[in-house]
């Protein structure tokens, strides 16, 4: 899939969130990369050669943990595109749902859920 398409898909996912997601959805970047960097892997905690382990990545201060007086610069999403469609394989419609499922899940960090809870609910 080419990168703009891929993009699209991005957006779509992000457009199609409830506005419950999108209410406090401030201050927040959503890029598309190729691949995680090997600091993207150090954060995550996962060894540099995972690269295909890491599909998103949120950068930032959960809003859970933020104080009443909280700035910083915007937060930070990160979708990897290699790695999506590595996991997705070649069909179109396994590629949108694998977007759709890391854009939820790297939001859901931005809102505090953990990776244990986010698999208990299904979006691990």
């Amino acid at each position: 899939m080419d990168r703009e398409r891929f993009e699209e898909l991005v957006g779509e996912a992000l457009d199609g969130l409830p506005d419950e997601f999108l209410e406090h959805l401030e201050n927040v970047h959503v890029d598309v990369e190729d691949w995680p960097s090997a600091m993207d892997l150090e954060e995550a905690g996962l060894p540099s050669n995972a690269r295909y382990s890491l599909l998103g990545l949120y950068h930032g201060v959960p809003n859970t943990v933020r104080g009443a007086y909280y700035m910083a610069l915007p937060d930070r999403i990160s979708i990897y595109r290699g790695p999506i469609e590595a996991v997705a394989g070649p069909s179109d419609e396994a590629i949108k749902d694998q977007v759709r499922r890391t854009v939820v899940h790297e939001i859901a960090h931005f809102y505090g859920l953990s990776d244990d809870r986010l698999n208990e609910l299904g979006w691990g």
